[in-house]
């Protein structure tokens, strides 16, 4: 069968190679096109006996916050003219929407008016802003696969009844990574290691990873670790790291590894809050965006989320400090770090609650759930 898979952002190709996994092991012939990244494209690898094309490389696609969209909207609407003629083009038998809302649900619209099946996967935020996707939703998807309990009462008692729980996929990746990771033995450190997340798209990285750096030199103490990225290069990591990188080093592509072996983190707020709860490392997450993008979120969400990043969100309370657009400064994290570096109170609490969170998520499978549901959408469909 034909499958035409788009992600659009880091977290979305994970999820993603992920899925095609599941799916290989329903439809060990399967054909595939897809927009993705390296994630994605090793999981092809891994089953020789898929046939796979990769359209677009999430390099291509990744732009965040209203100005910033705004301003690349020529090439967005280019990619997305480019999408619907290659799946007029290629006819699949379903296309599968990762998350990447403002792309995907245009997408799915378009393939129900062609007449063919769509199934999303991660739900779009509706929870946050711009709940009137709701009735594009009801009207356009054929299934929407969610993935966070604290979504069911937007979905729940015929809101949307094509909407399926399936639970979320983290922690298959979680669980493939520590299946496969190899024992090493117990290194005995003298110093706590910090890990810096500071985001996968450019536009965050020249925001975040400076104040991250800054940080750093008032801790000569520590080891400060950058889970950095191959494809964005050293030299740019570099540039903004600058005088203050004497203490920072940066690994490449190996972030449950660097998670697993880190002291505490500097979160940049999006999908690696969840990863890095999952590992249990106590964190600070940050975010800043363009003033403008945040100036007009502010006027879109209101007061209708308490929370930004995941693990908050989930437990619908507190468990981690979140350092926000003016509040994301050096004196801030410096005075946030110093409560999760070393064993206090506050770094008691906040592994407690992690114990929590994991808890409410339940237990893996959610690729195979997901998988079960496209397969059980185009037998419906023949």
């Amino acid at each position: 069968m034909k499958y035409y898979i788009i992600a659009g952002e880091a977290s979305g190709d994970m999820h993603g190679a992920n899925l095609i996994r599941a799916l290989a092991r329903e439809d060990v012939a399967a054909d595939i096109r897809y927009w993705g990244g390296d994630s994605m494209a090793a999981a092809i690898a891994e089953n020789p006996s898929l046939h796979a094309v990769q359209v677009r490389h999430i390099r291509e696609l990744a732009y965040m916050g209203i100005v910033e969209v705004v301003s690349h909207l020529g090439t967005i609407l280019g990619n997305m003219r480019c999408c619907k003629k290659d799946i007029l083009t290629y006819r699949p038998d379903i296309v599968i929407l990762i998350d990447y809302p403002g792309f995907n649900l245009d997408i799915a619209k378009f393939a129900h008016q062609q007449g063919i099946k769509n199934l999303y996967y991660i739900s779009p935020q509706v929870w946050a802003w711009k709940q009137g996707r709701l009735r594009k939703m009801r009207r356009y998807l054929d299934r929407l696969c969610y993935i966070l309990p604290s979504e069911r009462p937007y979905y729940a008692d015929g809101k949307l009844p094509q909407a399926v729980y399936v639970g979320h996929p983290l922690l298959d990746e979680v669980e493939r990574y520590r299946s496969t990771a190899v024992a090493g033995a117990e290194e005995k450190k003298s110093r706590p290691t910090v890990a810096l997340l500071p985001g996968s798209r450019k536009q965050e990285l020249r925001r975040m990873l400076p104040v991250m750096a800054e940080l750093a030199s008032r801790h000569p103490e520590c080891d400060f670790v950058i889970a950095g990225m191959s494809l964005i290069g050293e030299a740019f990591y570099r540039e903004l790291t600058g005088k203050s990188s004497e203490n920072i080093r940066i690994v490449y592509d190996q972030t449950y590894r660097l998670l697993g072996e880190s002291d505490a983190a500097v979160v940049c707020s999006g999908t690696a809050t969840l990863e890095t709860t999952l590992f249990r490392v106590p964190q600070v997450v940050c975010y800043q965006c363009n003033k403008l993008s945040a100036a007009m979120a502010r006027v879109l969400i209101g007061d209708k989320i308490k929370y930004i990043s995941l693990v908050n969100l989930i437990a619908d309370s507190r468990v981690v400090t979140e350092l926000i657009q003016s509040d994301f400064n050096v004196e801030r994290l410096d005075e946030e770090f110093r409560l999760i570096v070393r064993e206090g109170e506050v770094r008691s609490a906040m592994l407690a609650k992690y114990d929590e969170v994991i808890e409410t998520l339940g237990g893996k499978g959610a690729s195979e759930r997901t998988a079960a549901e496209v397969m059980k959408l185009i037998t419906d469909r023949k």
